[in-house]
């Protein structure tokens, strides 16, 4: 006879589906740990960029991370960890880009995180307690060289180009700046690593236990063995062997050291690396209109600002050789017959000031699609035209459009692709007592390219020149952290860098990296600065020899994994045992025996 009602299998599948969403949901709050992992690579992206720019913290920033990392029981768990922090870090750090990406941001993290995943690896397997003299020299040189994989990998534009990274962070700071001019911000980068793991050795050396994962539970015993034969587990940092607490401490001292020779590498470095002799000077004045509600009223916005402060050959007041507008300061193709009359108001502006105006237009070229072109103009007419090159991930352009093409029904993503330049090159203007002034033109988002201003120099720039318009992130860190680069590129270059921004941050520093100017967002007008600059055929180290100190690192960073995979695989084993009358350690993965 057949019942009527709910049938068992399907009430089974019900309880199954409603078990499995629970466990789902349930299961990223498994791993504490790693939600802590989260939090110690969002902080430091936080808060030591602009505008907080707490950057003292970098030389430490690190150091919760890789106790984190030392702690963890496997080289899974220390690859989930520095996934957990890569992804942490890389939302916090693009946290501006949030209203052109939209839930794309969080994805990219998810995505990228893996990134530092090679990072947290190394911490874990070197510096790990019992941590050998050997060890922790290794630790010095192969978790610096981890750390710039992901640094090498997001230099890629296609990735998002090298933003934030760790080296910036010091902007602030021209003695430590001096390591830009010998190694790029690579160099920088590695100090502040290091530094972290000096300090991640003293506490290993001083207090083990906090760097130490917890007691794995023994093994089973074979059937038959004899429950003596067993060895009791060591207590978290425990080392075996008489010589420990020495050891220890020497490795402790040892930390100490490297700390302070990171630390004081820097400052080395400025005094005996001192400017290049300044072969002529020049007067630059930057004009930033600021925000405007109306649309013609901003379109016009450089123009008008420039034509109100010109009086008699000055510009508000001062004589200069150079006027930088903002990018995108004008909507039309100077080049184009229909903008005559606006060439001509800006080359009888031009013939007033006495100075050429390097001008921003924002336009779609005959045949070529939308570009964005920095267009150098003197009372005679067009002198020079560079077009932009590196664009913005999703502002721009959406890299891997065929994929990732629908962000731009849920964000502001851009609709279509603008068309890159060719390349960086010089554009050859001309100063107000008629000699010439080769600058290096860059567009916005290319300050974060180191690559592009060395080009620049190496083609004889004596003035490096950004123009940017990042209203699209008015109110947000993004633009503070623009122009913070700035700083960078001119102390790697040895060249005075200068940025005019439509609202802001209109910047310039020296060639030491030295600040001069800060207009911020909140501010309008036109500001002028004289320069000091060097021979067009003057070189940095970094300058000539290029990504010297990023390709060592990547190619360190891979024999380590090398070396490490061939020891998993017992390929450069020692033997069964450790050698000594020190008790073995077991690899908690493999359960083979290592050397400390």
């Amino acid at each position: 006879m057949t019942h009527l009602g709910h049938s068992p299998g399907r009430a089974c599948l019900g309880d199954n589906g409603v078990v499995t969403l629970r466990r789902a949901l349930a299961r990223p709050f498994r791993y504490p740990v790693r939600w802590l992992s989260f939090f110690a690579g969002g902080v430091p992206a936080i808060v030591l960029f602009p505008a907080p720019s707490l950057s003292y913290l970098a030389w430490l920033g690190l150091v919760p991370a890789m106790v984190l990392f030392t702690r963890a029981a496997t080289t899974r768990e220390a690859i989930a960890r520095g996934w957990w922090f890569g992804a942490a870090y890389l939302i916090a750090m693009l946290y501006w880009m949030a209203p052109e990406i939209g839930p794309g941001l969080v994805l990219l993290g998810a995505v990228m995180g893996w990134m530092w995943s090679p990072f947290a690896v190394a911490v874990r397997r070197l510096l790990r307690p019992p941590v050998s003299g050997p060890r922790f020299a290794a630790a010095l040189i192969v978790v610096p060289s981890c750390w710039l994989i992901p640094e090498w990998i997001r230099s890629y534009q296609g990735l998002g180009g090298p933003w934030a990274l760790y080296g910036a962070s010091q902007w602030q700071h021209p003695a430590v700046l001096a390591l830009a001019a010998v190694g790029g911000v690579w160099l920088v980068s590695v100090a502040l690593v290091i530094a972290n793991v000096a300090i991640t050795a003293v506490l290993g050396g001083v207090y083990p236990a906090a760097l130490a994962p917890a007691p794995l539970a023994p093994a089973p015993l074979a059937p038959g063995a004899v429950a003596g034969a067993a060895a009791a587990p060591l207590a978290p940092g425990a080392v075996a062997g008489t010589a420990a607490a020495p050891r220890r401490l020497a490795v402790a001292a040892a930390g100490g050291v490297a700390l302070i020779a990171a630390a004081g590498a820097g400052p080395l470095a400025f005094a005996l690396t001192p400017p290049f002799p300044a072969a002529r000077s020049a007067t630059v004045a930057m004009v930033q209109p600021g925000v405007f509600s109306n649309t013609a009223q901003a379109a016009d916005a450089s123009e008008t600002l420039t034509t109100q402060l010109s009086r008699a050959g000055t510009l508000g007041g001062v004589k200069p050789d150079l006027i930088v507008w903002g990018e995108s300061s004008i909507g039309e193709d100077l080049t184009l017959p229909s903008s005559r009359a606006m060439l001509m108001r800006i080359e009888k502006l031009s013939a007033e000031d006495g100075a050429e105006i390097l001008v921003s237009q924002d336009a779609t070229a005959p045949g070529r699609g939308h570009e964005k072109w920095a267009v150098l103009v003197s009372p005679s007419g067009i002198q020079g035209i560079y077009v932009k090159t590196r664009l913005v991930p999703f502002g721009e352009y959406i890299p891997f459009r065929q994929e990732l093409g629908w962000l731009t029904g849920i964000s502001k993503a851009a609709s279509s692709n603008m068309v890159p330049g060719p390349g960086a090159h010089l554009l050859h203007a001309t100063d107000r007592a008629g000699n010439p002034l080769p600058i290096g033109v860059l567009v916005c988002f290319e300050s974060a390219f180191p690559d592009m201003s060395r080009v620049d120099a190496d083609l004889g720039a004596q003035l490096i020149v950004y123009q940017s318009e990042v209203s699209t992130f008015q109110g947000t860190w993004g633009p503070d952290q623009q122009a913070s680069l700035a700083a960078l590129r001119a102390a790697e270059t040895g060249r005075p860098v200068v940025q005019a921004a439509l609202t802001g941050d209109t910047v310039a520093f020296d060639a030491r990296g030295r600040q001069l100017i800060w207009l911020d967002q909140s501010g309008r007008g036109v500001v002028t600065v004289r320069l000091a600059l060097p021979a067009a055929t003057a070189r940095t180290f970094y300058d000539q020899a290029g990504d010297y100190v990023m390709w060592t690192g990547v190619a360190i960073a891979a024999l380590a994994g090398l070396v490490m995979l061939a020891r998993r695989r017992g390929f450069l084993s020692r033997g069964t045992g450790i050698s000594g009358r020190r008790t073995a350690q077991y690899d908690a993965d493999t359960g083979q025996p290592v050397a400390s």
